[in-house]
């Protein structure tokens, strides 16, 4: 299918297959935009230089918002490191809690059990 678009008040005709041409619509709308932009500051230049401008234009922004995405994936890691430590953390100290119950529950059933003995070896003797 034949897909028409404008770029810099020039026409342009490209064959997209089935399912393609919003992207290809939307991907030449996004250089017009550049193109327009630049049209604006520089004024009317040749085809092959405003094109080769836009596309490098296009391609820094691409690359910030790349950059932009990889700072933002190592601040989410980050959280989300911090926040699985926070949580291992409270899980060491309620285990250590629990851990200190029971050895203390441990110590008063000895007790209890050498008193109980104590006293049964008493009524013996």
């Amino acid at each position: 299918m034949d897909v028409t678009f404008t770029i810099g008040h020039k026409e342009y005709s490209l064959q997209a297959q089935d399912g393609e041409e919003r992207l290809l619509r939307r991907a030449a709308a996004l250089l017009d935009e550049e193109a327009e932009k630049i049209t604006e500051q520089a004024g009317r230049m040749p085809e092959p230089r405003l094109l080769l401008l836009a596309g490098l234009m296009l391609a820094d922004r691409f690359n910030t918002m790349e950059d932009r995405a990889l700072v933002a994936e190592r601040e989410l890691a980050r959280t989300r490191n911090a926040a699985s430590g926070m949580v291992a953390s409270e899980v060491q100290d309620a285990m250590a809690e629990l851990a200190a119950r029971a050895e203390s529950l441990a110590e008063r059933a000895e007790e209890k059990a050498g008193t109980s003995s104590n006293a049964e070896a008493s009524e013996k003797g």
